[in-house]
């Protein structure tokens, strides 16, 4: 087996750093951006009047990154060719977004919003694998930002029990009439759409029978109530009603009663990008508190040369490249097989990478002491961004049961307790 790093991912690497160089940094540091990333950054951002929600300024300074690293040929890298991507394989993505991470806070790679110079479409994938003819049009308008498609599974009741949902959809003739109620519904402050994914046959906890319909958020009867406010501000972290709300056949993504395809497809993209981004994080705490031990002086010498200070960085360290091998190792796998037969490695990666980053950044904010614990430096923000993927999107248990269920021989299509 190779461990080295691809030719052509190296050469891209330092294109993205140059581009960075050039483009992204001069725009972070213009008309005081750096607002968004220094002390100041969760006020910058945040929209208190309206709720919590990203402030306009924010969202068009992120557009306006979009769009030169589009023209720059990095924003599609991941998608196919046919969608003006370059093919890119999960592995090339999980070194990038390792690279990416491993710099710090920055406009090249956000944490709180999930935005990069290489971006990653989960959405934009699963509509053109799973979408009709006439779906995949909506292809090039997600990616331009002329049509913004939000993600509503989790419910007030229901989390990762999504068999158990209790949104329902009714046939009406030729509509579908769905009443029920969404919670963290992301992306709804600014959505056009809204994946919804509701019962349309079935018993509860069964995996078939629930639909993916994608539903325009100006539809009546789909009723924003209001967003959470969470540990990692600005949010757009929706609750959401449906009342009677009415949409068509042609609504539906993915087929009737294959939702939790759709919902597979788009948590595996995810994961393992998001693992990749907590090992370049942990890293970029590890380096961070290595080099602020050198240069800071305690009772007359280097505080690094404490083993205090020595050895939890030597086993964090130890633990980062152990995650990082597994990433890159799932990531090869993701490549070459269906992404649910190597499901559990997605799983192992994801809920180890998210551990991990978050005990760096503490350990960061130990090391660094009073001055770590300040909006100052970012291990704070790290910390809060990284942390709650230990709950979205398949939470670190329900990870874990995911990797028992395999070794067990539980077929994970069928397991609903």
């Amino acid at each position: 087996m190779d461990f080295e790093i691809p030719d052509d991912i190296k050469a891209l690497l330092e294109r993205i750093d140059d581009f960075i160089a050039k483009e992204i940094k001069p725009l972070e540091e213009q008309d005081d951006n750096i607002r968004f990333f220094d002390h100041r950054r969760e006020f910058a951002r945040t929209d208190i009047e309206r709720g919590g929600v990203p402030r306009k300024e924010w969202y068009e300074l992120l557009r306006e990154m979009q769009r030169r690293a589009d023209a720059a040929g990095l924003l599609r890298w991941a998608l196919p060719k046919e969608l003006g991507g370059s093919d890119g394989s999960n592995l090339g993505m999980a070194i990038i977004r390792e690279h990416l991470a491993a710099k710090g806070l920055g406009l090249h790679n956000d944490l709180q919003n999930e935005s990069s110079i290489v971006g990653n479409f989960p959405s934009v994938l699963m509509v053109k694998n799973a979408g009709t003819p006439e779906q995949k049009k909506w292809c090039e308008l997600m990616l331009n930002g002329e049509m913004r498609i939000a993600f509503g599974l989790t419910e007030p009741d229901h989390g990762s029990d999504a068999t158990w949902l209790e949104t329902t959809a009714v046939r009406d003739g030729d509509e579908w009439v769905i009443n029920g109620a969404k919670r963290f519904n992301t992306g709804l402050d600014i959505a056009t759409h809204d994946m919804v994914f509701a019962r349309t046959s079935g018993q509860a906890g069964d995996a078939l029978g629930i639909t993916c319909f994608v539903v325009p958020t100006d539809a009546p009867g789909f009723n924003v109530e209001f967003m959470w406010w969470t540990f990692n501000m600005p949010s757009e972290h929706a609750e959401l009603t449906l009342d009677n709300v009415r949409v068509g056949d042609d609504a539906i993504l993915g087929g009737e009663g294959r939702g939790l395809e759709m919902a597979n497809m788009f948590t595996h993209e995810n994961r393992i990008r998001q693992a990749a981004s907590g090992v370049g994080a942990a890293q970029y705490c590890v380096d961070e508190s290595v080099a602020y031990a050198k240069e800071r002086m305690v009772f007359g010498r280097p505080l690094w040369r404490n083993q205090a200070i020595q050895f939890p960085l030597a086993e964090m360290q130890t633990r980062i490249e152990m995650v990082r091998n597994l990433v890159y190792k799932t990531a090869w796998y993701l490549d070459r097989n269906d992404h649910m037969a190597v499901s559990d490695k997605v799983s192992m990666a994801n809920y180890q990478a998210n551990r991990l980053v978050c005990e760096a950044a503490d350990l960061a904010i130990q090391v660094h002491g009073g001055i770590g614990y300040t909006r100052h430096k970012p291990f704070e923000h790290i910390y809060r961004h990284h942390r709650r993927y230990r709950i979205t999107e398949g939470s670190e248990e329900i990870q874990i049961r995911r990797v028992a269920q395999r070794m067990f021989g539980v077929d994970v299509k069928r397991a609903t307790k």
